[in-house]
């Protein structure tokens, strides 16, 4: 009965307590567990908005470069494939230089040089994704601990005032339920640019296979075919 009294009191007062209410004021009842979760969602868009542009930077391929690269070898002329290779400032650039400076090396080592050179600008493109994934399970997780944080503090502070009234209640509600909507929403956003972000990278996997293949095509050309 008392807990019914209270949920009638309280339908009867809310509207005039969320008057005026901003949404920094709400998030403010949050509590210290806000702080925290505030940090995690400044990183999280500070990482998905740097690898985004890191990504963009490095994953360009003209549709001609490969094509003037081959071009080149083509002609003998590897010291301009060489140059086209270094000017792009890419990743795809830094791949085919290194292969070109291969050329009159084994095929297998060509191709094994190109692996390797592939697997170190992909790792540097994923860079500190990993962050990403970290907070998109912490920041729930942080969210739950206000859960329990503001459910300990209802139990309290009704231990403590022996008065078990709505607005006991509704303290510790607001991080309870702040806290956990927060962590959320946190989460899914570091979650959503993480997939994003790799999806990004697949792709551009994808593309530097087709062009580290073009290439290798061209090496295995007969010489008089070239």
């Amino acid at each position: 009965m008392m807990l019914l009294q209270a949920l009638t009191d309280s339908t009867m007062a809310a509207p005039v307590a969320d008057q005026g209410l901003s949404l920094l004021d709400l998030l403010m009842k949050g509590g210290w567990v806000m702080l925290p979760l505030g940090f995690l969602f400044l990183v999280t868009i500070f990482l998905m908005v740097e690898r985004w542009i890191g990504i963009n930077a490095n994953a360009k391929i003209e549709d001609s470069f490969v094509d003037n690269v081959k071009d080149f070898i083509q002609q003998g002329n590897l010291k301009s494939a060489e140059s086209l290779c270094r000017n792009q400032k890419n990743a795809a650039g830094r791949i085919l230089e290194r292969a070109t400076g291969r050329i009159g090396y084994p095929i297998k080592d060509i191709e094994t040089t190109i692996e390797n050179a592939s697997q170190i600008e992909l790792q540097r493109m994923e860079g500190n994704l990993s962050y990403l994934g970290v907070i998109a399970g912490i920041a729930p997780m942080l969210g739950f601990v206000g859960t329990i944080a503001g459910i300990i503090r209802i139990f309290y502070d009704i231990s403590i005032s022996n008065d078990f009234n709505i607005s006991t209640i509704s303290g510790g509600m607001y991080e309870k339920m702040i806290t956990s909507g927060s962590g959320l929403i946190i989460g899914l956003i570091a979650y959503a640019g993480y997939h994003l972000l790799n999806m990004k990278i697949d792709r551009f996997a994808l593309k530097l296979q087709m062009a580290a293949s073009d290439f290798l095509d061209v090496l295995q050309r007969p010489v008089a075919s070239r």
